[in-house]
């Protein structure tokens, strides 16, 4: 007894300085978790706040970098990035040689190149639909083709960045507006200018497996004050 006695002592401060540990971990992680939750889960939570909290949570930025930017984690531009920049045009008047807003509107290929320009890869890219059906790397047909590659039709008279799916966005004429429609015929070339996004783990998978930690930390410390440890 009187050996168990002088061991005592120093194995109880050792599962002190465990439990001050746990709570360390646990205390801060608690909020973090519910405001992870909350934006994974609410419209009204921007993908900023919700990668904050993937953040806090440990989870690779990797993951959370392409769910808030919608490109890829590298930061490079890529095809999708390239849709997402021309949809921010969606209704925008089709202006014949417009290639900002400030003209009132944009033509097809006034759309890539502001498009692209928004996506910091507009330098070098030139003006018109003939011009740009000879950057990039040809595609062979439209079975092949893949978001953000570019469609040209009637041999350079019109553009369009394709979406997926059979969709393409473009301006398509006089009196319309920038739009999402269906690729309505065989293009005359499909040119890819930029990479494919590279795949990430489903982030909330890790969101998944930071809540379950947690968790375990918090029972670790109801099991500890349950078999009558104090901290």
């Amino acid at each position: 007894m009187s050996g168990m006695a002088g061991v005592q002592p120093s194995g109880m401060a050792g599962v002190q300085a465990r439990i001050a540990e746990l709570r360390q971990l646990v205390e801060p992680t608690a909020p973090v978790v519910a405001s992870a939750v909350a934006a994974s889960t609410s419209g009204g939570s921007s993908d900023a706040s919700f990668a904050a909290a993937l953040a806090a949570l440990g989870v690779d930025p990797a993951q959370y970098a392409a769910l808030a930017g919608g490109s890829s984690g590298s930061g490079a531009a890529t095809g999708q990035g390239l849709v997402e920049a021309a949809k921010k045009y969606l209704g925008v008047p089709y202006v014949w040689g417009g290639e900002t807003l400030d003209e009132g509107g944009l033509d097809c290929s006034g759309l890539v190149l502001r498009a692209m320009t928004d996506l910091g890869v507009g330098d070098g890219v030139p003006r018109t639909a003939r011009q740009q059906m000879t950057i990039g790397a040809p595609v062979a047909s439209l079975d092949q083709a893949l978001p953000g590659d570019l469609l040209v039709f009637g041999g350079g008279t019109h553009i369009g960045i394709y979406v997926g799916d059979g969709q393409m966005i473009d301006a398509p004429r006089a009196g319309s507006h920038v739009q999402i429609r269906d690729v309505y015929a065989t293009p005359t070339a499909i040119r890819r200018v930029l990479p494919q996004e590279a795949a990430v783990a489903d982030p909330g998978v890790a969101l998944s497996a930071a809540l379950t930690t947690a968790t375990a930390q918090r029972s670790v410390l109801s099991l500890m004050a349950g078999a009558g440890v104090a901290s």
